[in-house]
């Protein structure tokens, strides 16, 4: 019988589908597995190669496989669709998720760590309070305008603002609507709690880490930004420089050219749009601080600032500061030494 040399496998909650091929792509396998039956099957295969999608639960998968010393190949999605023949249904799935893999230009998703799996929970976890929070101070002044009491905007103002002003402002308004306001205040307050108390954590990380420490040397990197590069970014040595690194995380322009007439827009925004917004948070927070610095490189931020406007600048630092960052990840024993660009 012929060697399997690729597997893919169309992985979910409970039912697992494999399709196998050998090296010259003709199909020699062709298995559904539930949960419990995965590992002890893999464990008796010869040594292989295993192919997935990018879902839910592949990082845990791909721990696991590539512990019994398998080889494990992590596919995104949208790259597997154009394989795909046939109605889709978990057999055909498989099939194409082992065409995909064959391919040996096929962009793979890096497997994480643990430690690195615990940092990105932390960040989502994090994101999604934030957004709550957001979404609460919005109801929270909606609602009082519908009182006629008109407060403050932004997190920090409206925070000020319930201080200071809630009782007095609502005291002329019913036991229930006053008791409503109240309640919601208190939720904010839960809200912001939970906030700092998943910060310390990150915080924490941050100063046991020393990728990270490395990383905060950066201008516009702190604790945030540092532990979510090093939770996202399994695998920099895969980038070759750091140009691809920045078009990785979608901050090179995107091009629609065609007859040999070359055509760029703005930024692509491709990849991770959560490290993308932290960068550029941090280098709006450099250009606002460069205003009365007279270093050389806040006089050549003022400079790009007013050549290039304020958020073309913020754009191109946060370019410039994804370079650096790949050259520090790529290599633990430089250190970021602040120059000019001309």
């Amino acid at each position: 019988m012929t060697p399997t040399s690729l597997i893919g496998i169309d992985i979910s909650k409970n039912s697992f589908e494999l399709w196998g091929t050998d090296e010259r792509g003709r199909h020699t396998l062709h298995k559904r597995l539930r949960r419990e039956q995965v590992c002890p099957f893999f464990v008796n295969f010869p040594p292989t190669t295993l192919a997935m999608e990018a879902c839910a639960s592949s990082q845990h998968w791909a721990r696991q496989l590539r512990d019994l010393g398998h080889q494990v190949k992590i596919i995104p999605a949208q790259h597997v669709v154009a394989f795909r023949q046939g109605a889709k249904n978990d057999r055909n799935d498989a099939r194409a998720i082992a065409e995909a893999a064959s391919r040996p230009n096929m962009r793979t998703v890096p497997i994480k760590t643990l430690a690195q799996q615990d940092l990105q929970a932390m960040h989502c976890l994090r994101e999604r309070l934030v957004g709550n929070r957001t979404a609460l101070i919005s109801e929270f002044r909606g609602l009082l305008m519908e009182y006629g009491i008109v407060c403050a905007k932004g997190a920090t103002k409206f925070r000020a603002w319930l201080a200071e002003n809630l009782l007095t402002a609502t005291e002329g308004l019913s036991a229930a609507a006053q008791e409503t306001f109240l309640a919601l205040r208190d939720e904010l307050r839960e809200i912001d709690q939970r906030i700092a108390s998943v910060e310390k954590r990150i915080e924490a990380a941050f100063r046991a880490s020393e990728v990270c420490q490395r990383l905060a040397t950066v201008p516009g990197v702190g604790p945030l930004t540092a532990t979510a590069l090093e939770a996202a970014v399994a695998d920099p040595q895969r980038l070759r420089n750091g140009r691809h690194f920045a078009a990785y995380l979608g901050l090179v322009p995107r091009q629609h050219s065609t007859g040999g007439k070359p055509k760029l827009q703005g930024i692509s925004k491709t990849g991770n749009c959560y490290l993308r917004k932290l960068l550029i948070h941090g280098t709006r927070s450099v250009i606002f601080h460069a205003a009365g610095k007279e270093d050389s490189r806040s006089k050549w931020v003022k400079e790009l600032v007013e050549r290039r406007g304020w958020h073309k600048a913020t754009v191109a630092l946060a370019n410039k500061n994804a370079r650096v960052l790949w050259k520090l990840l790529t290599s633990p024993g430089e250190k970021f030494v602040a120059q000019v660009c001309g």
